[in-house]
């Protein structure tokens, strides 16, 4: 399928969903953070996994091509931002808190979450956009085919 724009969007997304948990979380503040229990460290190697997998998930539906294409790009959007709003959700829990105090205050989350469902957002719309032209573009041809053969 070639690039277009709208899918272009979903792809980083998507791409920053693999691999934003690795690239936020694999350091001392949190993966190689002595003061973390294993229980701790076993949720965020499971979070991190989990933004990989539906990340990869994502592109794969993207790639999709044929009648079903609509409802693989609504899953393809899909997928990212299950989770997204997953780790948006993490601050409604009783005595969390979206940054260690040790390392400051703010919810970053917001921004990079939101910058990412609006990314996808943007992407589905004009995807849609495209292809319901194209349908519309073909219909047409196929109408004055139709007329030009009675």
């Amino acid at each position: 399928m070639a690039p277009t724009p709208g899918r272009c969007l979903i792809a980083l997304s998507s791409l920053l969903t693999a691999s934003g948990g690795y690239i936020a979380d694999w350091n001392e503040t949190h993966v190689f953070n002595p003061q973390w229990p294993p229980h701790a460290r076993y949720h965020n190697g499971q979070t991190m996994t989990t933004g990989l997998l539906l990340g990869l998930s994502s592109l794969f539906y993207l790639c999709q091509t044929g009648h079903h294409s609509r409802q693989a790009l609504y899953t393809a959007a899909w997928l990212p931002a299950l989770h997204l709003l997953a780790m948006l959700s993490g601050i409604l829990y009783p005595g969390a808190l979206p940054v260690d105090p040790a390392f400051g205050e703010g919810f970053p989350q917001l921004y990079i979450c939101g910058t990412l469902l609006g990314m996808i957002g943007i992407g589905v719309g004009l995807e849609v956009r495209r292809v319901d032209s194209l349908v519309h573009v073909d219909t047409a041809i196929g109408d004055a085919r139709q007329c030009k053969s009675e």
